[in-house]
């Protein structure tokens, strides 16, 4: 297909329609993957159990099975020294996709990243399937879109339709992930990109669906809506949550920096560490290995003391960011989850015992604070009300979803503290340099909304000082579309589209949305 400037205008004309077909076809394709990825997780864990229950109480085989897990970290530490994109969730490294400061190859990420979760997980590791899905997701979008020699334009609307995918098919939570791979992902609520996000991740979650049912992926007992009067509770626990995921996104990045300035470990040694860790656990406490599934049922489901809910916190807290930190491939959004229903379970906990709460509400905390948590730590408060009711089916508390979610997310951002997928990619830059994709000439189209008292709102296009190698080649305000001219007036929700050549995307990127975001009345 050829990539000049005039067939990329030509195929933007009809680009929403051809859009939904190729989301079909990513969302079909990155499904399947993720489906298998999610198959061959479940048996890893249950070969672990299986694994430690036959070694318990024999020197000889739980020796054997130390030897084993270095030898797992060795091949780990083989895939990560062959692809070292596929280390962590994946999903800085989507988003440094997206605004072209990387440039991952798709074939080698997908069988790498493939095989290191998988073995990670068989290792006990304390990381989720989340990220690792979503990658996945966008790397099909990428080989498909390699495949049928698409431009970069529409490169990137595959990417967040694989991205979509494998959210949906990962946590059967296709609306989560159409939400999530616009808010997070491509930051922008188009309706072409969401037309075919949504076509994406309802056919992930078909192929999802057929297989492990349409249940959700929690069970959560939850038998009345939580009242008015507790409503106080909840802006407490807003707060203490986004306290924790500031802490959380601190104390991340201190230990992926102990990893790093480590002058004595390499890639593989590093990965060690927490494999051997796994192994410890698993002789002594096997119930905190694995992302954590089991003990959000235990909490859910059986009446734990308030000092036994704090220790399975403080443990599993410091064993994922050692997972974590040690560039394993792996995710960790659901392992956060699982500490911000421990900490709303033990927040329940102590108000049942000294604030006069019903037991009968604690299960609507460990909601909540999951929810909160998610807020705090990610900053895509609309993803976390979503995931959290898709996936445990509750639709009785998105007002108190609501209120939790702003509150945690107001608290994180006055303490300064940035997304967790923000500081991990500007990490993973600094450590890389930031390389922009060489250039063939290619040309890219994006899109920007200006917003309320942003520089652009309510000036001609004369007025505004414009990136340097960036044209403005139109304007959709509502449902139409004309030629921007200088004397143009630009509004607010205005929908801007540029056209910059490869080589000079990142930097335009940038200066675009400095130039369209808030900057206050």
């Amino acid at each position: 297909m050829k990539n000049n400037t005039e067939n990329t205008l030509k195929r933007a004309e009809k680009l929403q329609i051809i859009l939904i077909g190729e989301g079909i076809l990513v969302g079909t394709a990155g499904g399947l993957v993720v489906l298998l990825y999610r198959i061959l997780l479940e048996y890893a864990g249950t070969w672990l159990h299986q694994i430690l229950n036959f070694a318990k109480g024999s020197p000889f085989l739980i020796a054997g099975w130390f030897v084993i897990l270095i030898l797992l970290a060795m091949i780990v530490g083989r895939l990560l020294t062959w692809e070292p994109l596929i280390s962590g969730s994946g999903i800085p490294q989507l988003e440094g996709e997206m605004t072209g400061q990387l440039d991952p190859v798709w074939w080698k990420v997908l069988p790498a990243k493939f095989a290191g979760g998988f073995l990670c997980i068989l290792g006990g590791m304390s990381l989720g399937r989340e990220g690792p899905s979503i990658q996945l997701g966008a790397m099909v979008g990428k080989g498909i879109s390699k495949i049928l020699d698409r431009g970069k334009t529409e490169e990137r609307f595959l990417l967040t339709c694989g991205a979509s995918a494998g959210l949906s098919a990962a946590f059967h939570a296709p609306l989560a992930g159409v939400m999530f791979s616009l808010e997070e992902v491509h930051k922008n609520f188009s309706v072409s990109v969401l037309l075919s996000v949504m076509a994406a991740s309802l056919s992930a979650d078909y192929l999802s669906s057929t297989v492990f049912g349409m249940e959700s992926v929690f069970q959560f007992d939850i038998i009345h809506n939580l009242p008015q009067s507790y409503y106080w509770m909840i802006l407490i626990l807003g707060v203490i949550l986004g306290v924790l995921g500031a802490f959380y996104n601190w104390f991340t990045l201190k230990v992926q920096s102990l990893y790093n300035n480590a002058k004595h470990l390499n890639t593989t040694t590093k990965l060690i560490i927490p494999f051997l860790c796994a192994g410890v656990l698993g002789l002594l406490a096997p119930d905190y290995l694995g992302s954590g599934h089991n003990l959000i049922e235990q909490l859910t489901t059986e009446d734990l003391l308030l000092h036994m809910i704090l220790i399975t916190l403080v443990c599993k807290f410091i064993f994922s960011a050692v997972c974590f930190g040690s560039g394993a491939p792996g995710g960790i959004f659901f392992p956060l989850l699982v500490l911000g229903a421990f900490i709303g379970g033990a927040f329940a906990t102590f108000g049942v015992n000294y604030l006069g709460l019903d037991a009968a509400y604690i299960n609507n905390f460990v909601l909540l604070a999951m929810a909160g948590y998610f807020t705090a730590i990610v900053r895509a408060p609309l993803t976390g009300i979503i995931l959290i009711f898709e996936m445990t089916g509750s639709l009785h508390q998105l007002l108190s979803l609501s209120v939790i979610s702003i509150v945690a997310y107001v608290v994180a951002t006055l303490l300064r503290s940035k997304p967790i997928y923000e500081s991990l990619l500007e990490r993973l830059l600094e450590k890389r340099g930031i390389e922009l994709p060489k250039s063939h000439g290619k040309k890219v189209l994006r899109e920007f909304v200006v917003a309320h008292g942003s520089d652009a709102a309510d000036r001609l296009i004369s007025e505004v000082e414009w990136p340097r190698h960036c044209l403005l080649v139109a304007v959709q305000r509502g449902n139409e579309e004309f030629i921007p001219k200088g004397k143009t007036r630009l509004f607010a929700s205005d929908l801007l589209v540029t056209l910059t050549d490869e080589r000079d995307c990142a930097a335009v990127y940038k200066e675009m949305e400095d130039i369209c975001r808030f900057k206050g009345f």
